[in-house]
């Protein structure tokens, strides 16, 4: 009696302050609600003390729905819930969390659910009250702001219906609805990308009645995603070889197939296999009038099934949007089958992983009608996509496989039709969004795969994964941002900066020249003396095991006492050349390397006469030094070999030996000199005009 008297006193002064006005700076349906709850026993005996007044508003929402009581939903959970999700610091929260999940569950099961404002209403406030979920919770936000949700609050609770988001892109998806409103969400933005969601549904269902592709669709069961090449301002281009046809593309769950346009219909669909293990590759292209590489609006497709590459072409007026939004859809597709192949999966959690790659189709189509003037990065809003650009992300996709087993344990905490501590499953959307995919996709709850990606009160492994990928990516980021703030323009300027930086390793070469010729006999001496003797002893290894360790040691001793910020490498910038001064720069530095190319073909040519006997004396005296070598190699110890290597190299210039060296050094390079090439004869490819 004295909580409830309690709890009545509390809502009779909140409406008399003008409950809400904190949330929205106006009279909402919230202070309707709150109006009512305030005049209704039956309310009053449901108010939960332990959550805050927006969060009650919530989960009274959600009774209604469940047609359950807010207090039996709390028994409920205080039933089901482990003891640590239970724990006061987090109960407000996590019995937020079971109400919501349990109702969007139920929820989506209405045909036509996002275009219903009132389910619009329902997810953008539970977002509201997981920021303020608890009777303590401060307000989110002033009377002068508008009302808006963080990331965090974002990502749990759109990632539970994963038509609107899944654990691996949300923040990204979060980033672009919030690009123009300083990182937080505000209900117009969420609406508005909802009915886009809508709108890509109903399109998506139509493409797959229309009678597109039928004969394909009958005998292979491909399910239609996208279309294009239907307008005429808008074609698309198939080239093969020097072809180019005109036609309709058309990309389904497992291949894209494309229609040449002939006078008044369609030629029969090529078809560029996705699924199958055919070593595809899917990149970008650049295409142009007669094989020239002009434009970047194109899409090459390559497999071992095809002679040769096939080039998809997407013209527009600027920009490439057209064709990076069609580069990765097709990615998307591929990448999903080949982690369907990687890891064998097969039945339900087969139709689950392509139920993902399909609604990450939807949810691209859907921004790119919200953010139209925004620049979007298609592949950060498709999770196989993503996947394979973050660093970890293969451990991602691997946590993913491995969830199968999870979600078979605990299938039979969902046998009652409600999904109560876990989020629905993609398969589980997709299926109540009207589409099946695989023989094994099943309308009901208790054959089809129920278990998502989200459980209350606690991080999955396939959230750790996600975050851990994501943390590292920021270090990525910061690296990448380093890098292209050290980069310089001009040859000769990086060059500057190059020679900077080797500046120790040059000091390092001159003075090892210095020893090898000899310029100070009484160091070279005792250099040759003691690695001769470490040489001798079987240390060598050692030596640069302690070379080793002594850069280790520097490089702590730096990190503890060299706590400053890092000193700037000092190069001095050569003179700024003038156009034509760059372009003889260019030339010379072009010359120079054709210069190097041609020596090292000679280097070969000769190598291959002798090999071949075209110089049979210079061969002879070859072929008795190889077998020498040969002998010296089979029977001498290696650490004499190593030694005879090291005193040969290093006493040559030597006082003694310097005479001896020079002559056979002249020697040696009139043996090479008057080696002969071996031919080389030129022939021109013949070009066999292909057939159009």
């Amino acid at each position: 009696m004295a909580v409830a008297s309690k709890t009545r006193t509390m809502l009779e002064g909140l409406v008399r302050e003008g409950s809400f006005k904190w949330l929205l700076g106006r009279r909402s349906s919230f202070d309707e609600e709150f109006e009512e709850m305030g005049r209704s026993p039956s309310a009053q005996r449901n108010w939960i003390p332990e959550l805050s007044p927006v969060a009650n508003i919530v989960i009274r929402r959600c009774s209604k729905i469940l047609g359950i009581p807010s207090s039996e939903l709390q028994e409920s959970f205080n039933a089901e819930a482990a003891e640590s999700i239970k724990h006061p610091s987090r109960y407000a929260r996590n019995l937020l969390e079971y109400c919501c999940f349990r109702t969007l569950a139920l929820s989506i099961q209405v045909t036509g659910h996002l275009a219903d404002k009132k389910f619009r209403r329902l997810t953008y406030d539970m977002m509201l009250a997981w920021e303020a979920p608890a009777a303590a919770s401060q307000p989110v936000l002033n009377v002068d702001e508008d009302i808006a949700v963080g990331v965090e609050a974002f990502s749990r609770i759109a990632s539970a219906v994963p038509i609107i988001a899944n654990v691996i892109i949300s923040e990204n998806l979060f980033e672009v609805l919030t690009k123009s409103t300083g990182g937080r969400l505000q209900f117009s933005v969420y609406d508005k990308y909802l009915s886009g969601l809508d709108r890509a549904i109903r399109k998506m269902k139509t493409q797959s009645d229309s009678s597109l592709l039928s004969s394909v669709r009958s005998s292979k069961g491909e399910k239609i995603l996208e279309v294009d090449g239907t307008v005429t301002t808008q074609p698309v281009l198939e080239h093969v070889g020097i072809s180019t046809w005109p036609g309709r593309l058309v990309l389904t769950d497992h291949a894209l197939h494309f229609e040449a346009l002939r006078v008044v219909s369609y030629d029969r669909a090529k078809r560029y296999d996705l699924a199958g293990d055919l070593k595809q590759v899917v990149k970008p292209e650049m295409t142009g009038p007669w094989g020239t590489r002009l434009f970047d609006k194109a899409v090459s497709y390559k497999s071992i099934s095809l002679s040769e590459p096939v080039v998809i072409e997407f013209p527009e007026l600027k920009g490439h949007s057209r064709r990076d939004y069609w580069l990765a859809i097709i990615r998307e597709i591929l990448y999903v089958h080949s982690f369907i192949n990687k890891y064998q999966i097969k039945g339900i959690e087969r139709d689950e992983a392509l139920s993902k790659a399909v609604l990450g189709i939807l949810r691209v189509q859907a921004i790119q009608d919200v953010s139209s003037a925004i620049p979007l990065q298609c592949e950060s809003l498709l999770m196989f996509n993503l996947c394979d650009q973050l660093p970890g992300g293969d451990l991602i996709l691997e946590t993913l496989a491995n969830m199968s087993t999870f979600r078979e344990m605990d299938q039979t905490n969902n046998s009652k039709g409600g999904v109560g501590m876990y989020s629905i499953s993609a398969l589980d959307m997709v299926s109540n969004l009207g589409f099946v995919f695989g023989t094994s996709s099943n309308n009901s709850n208790e054959a089809g795969l129920v278990v998502g990606e989200v459980t209350v009160g606690e991080m999955t492994s396939l959230e750790r994964a996600v975050k851990e990928s994501k943390n590292n990516y920021e270090k990525v980021v910061l690296a990448q941002a380093t890098v292209d703030g050290v980069k310089v323009d001009g040859i000769d300027t990086n060059l500057a900066v190059m020679k900077e930086l080797l500046f120790p390793m040059r000091e390092l070469g001159n003075c090892i020249l210095s020893l090898v010729y000899w310029d100070d006999p009484v160091k070279s001496f005792v250099f040759c003396l003691v690695f001769s003797y470490i040489i001798c002893r079987g240390w060598l290894g050692y030596t640069f095991a302690l070379m080793l360790i002594f850069i280790a040691i520097f490089m702590v001793l730096t990190r503890f006492c060299g706590q400053g910020p890092v000193d700037d490498v000092k190069v001095i910038a050569p003179p700024v050349l003038n156009t034509m001064e760059q372009l003889l720069a260019v030339q010379n530095a072009i010359s120079q390397t054709e210069g190097y190319i041609q020596d090292g073909n000679i280097v070969l040519l000769k190598i291959r006469a002798l090999l071949l006997c075209i110089f049979p004396q210079a061969s002879d005296k070859f072929a008795v030094a190889l077998l020498v070598t040969a002998l010296i190699l089979a029977f001498l110890p290696s650490k004499f070999i190593v030694l005879i290597v090291f005193l040969e190299t290093f006493t040559r210039y030597s006082p003694p030996r310097k005479a001896i060296t020079e002559r056979w050094m002249r020697r040696l390079r009139e043996w090479w000199f008057s080696i002969p090439a071996a031919p080389v004869a030129l022939e021109r490819e013949k070009e066999e005009k292909k057939r159009k």
